[in-house]
This record gives C-alpha cells, sequence and structure tokens, in this order.
C-alpha cells in the first residue's frame, strides 16, 4: 500500500467515524477562541472549557481583558498551567489586538504568529476554526498517530505538518485534524496502542 493510498484509507474510517467534528474548545469569537487555544498548550481541552467560562465572565473581549490585572487572570487561569506565562501572554496580546488590529483578531498567520504566546500550531487552530482558512495543526496526538500509519517518518512535528499537507486534499485538511485527534484520544492512545491494537493501526499495518 502506497502513502498515499494509505491516507485515503485514513480519510475514509475517519469519515465513517466522525462525520461531524464539533469544536472541543468552547468560544464565542476569533477572540475567545485565540485565547482558549493558548491555554491549551500542556493542558487538556476539558480542563481549558472548565476555566474559561470564569474568565470570559470577567472579559471576553481584547479591550476589555487589556484592562484586568495579570494578577487576576493568572488565579482564574491557574488550573491550566504555565499560568504566569499564560497570563502575561494574554494581557499583552489584548493590547496589541487593540492597539494595532483595532481589536480584532487577524486573519493572517504572520500576524497572529506575533502575538505573544501565540505559536504556528495556535495560529493554524485559529485560521482554521475561527477563520475556515485551509490548515492542517499538529500535536502530539497527530504526530504520534501519522507515524504509526507510516504517513509521516518525522521526528519532529513541523515535518509532520508538511508530510500531511502533501498526502491530504487541501479541503479535507480542518476536518481531518480534528478527525484525527478524536481518534487518538478515543482508540490509539499513547500507551494503549503499540501500532497494532487499534482498528486503524491494524488495518495499516497487517502484515
Amino acid at each position: 500500500m502506497t502513502r498515499q493510498e494509505r491516507a485515503a484509507r485514513v480519510r475514509t474510517r475517519l469519515e465513517e467515524l466522525y462525520p461531524e467534528t464539533p469544536i472541543p474548545l468552547d468560544h464565542t469569537s476569533p477572540y475567545t477562541l485565540l485565547v482558549a487555544v493558548l491555554l491549551s498548550a500542556q493542558c487538556t481541552d476539558k480542563r481549558v472549557n472548565q476555566v474559561t467560562p470564569a474568565l470570559f465572565s470577567l472579559a471576553d473581549t481584547p479591550e476589555a481583558m487589556m484592562r484586568v490585572p495579570v494578577d487576576a487572570i493568572r488565579e482564574i487561569i491557574r488550573p491550566c498551567g504555565l499560568s504566569p506565562r499564560k497570563s502575561a501572554a494574554i494581557s499583552e496580546l489584548s493590547r496589541i489586538l487593540v492597539e494595532t488590529h483595532g481589536g480584532k483578531v487577524p486573519a493572517d498567520f504572520e500576524a497572529l504568529e506575533q502575538l505573544p504566546g501565540v505559536g504556528h500550531k495556535t495560529a493554524s487552530v485559529v485560521m482554521a476554526q475561527a477563520f475556515g482558512v485551509p490548515a492542517f495543526p499538529v500535536d502530539t496526538h497527530i504526530h504520534r498517530l501519522a507515524k504509526r500509519w507510516r504517513l509521516s517518518k518525522a521526528k519532529n512535528v513541523e515535518q509532520t505538518e508538511r508530510d500531511l499537507k502533501k498526502v491530504f486534499p487541501r479541503e479535507a485538511w480542518n476536518k481531518l485534524h480534528l478527525q484525527i485527534i478524536f481518534y487518538g484520544r478515543e482508540y490509539c492512545t499513547a500507551r494503549g496502542c503499540d501500532g497494532k491494537t487499534c482498528p486503524l493501526c491494524r488495518e495499516l499495518n497487517a502484515g
């Protein structure tokens, strides 16, 4: 089976399992999504969704957030981990959005990646989920599964992203990255599958 054939098989199976792909992080705007994605670094989506209601009841726009003391932000988001760094980033990016972007989250990779606390993966999630721009954010689930399914031999997420973009059609990227995450959490966890246990691994690695 060629890599392209394996990718086609993956896409077919994931579409059967996850025809709908709800966005895991609760949000009401591109801004609240951006903050939620930033908080999700080294933290579960479930925990983020438990924390953000209190934060967004305090401030759910850049204009409101830039007026909230950093210490107050830090106290609310403490359960998400890395709270000193994340609270400073949320406060500063809110100020930059107001002063540089008219209070709006820019639908632009380069502009997003210049914001404090926003790397390529966070920018990709926001572009895909807030603005519908084709992107393929690669997290640890996707990096692990791409290797197990022999879609990439990459040792880092940047190369994995490039490899996956080559084997999957551009119009499928936004949905597929969520489908792979859902599958990784449900069937092909880091310790629950050795590349031979879950249904897709068995199918793709038979023989």
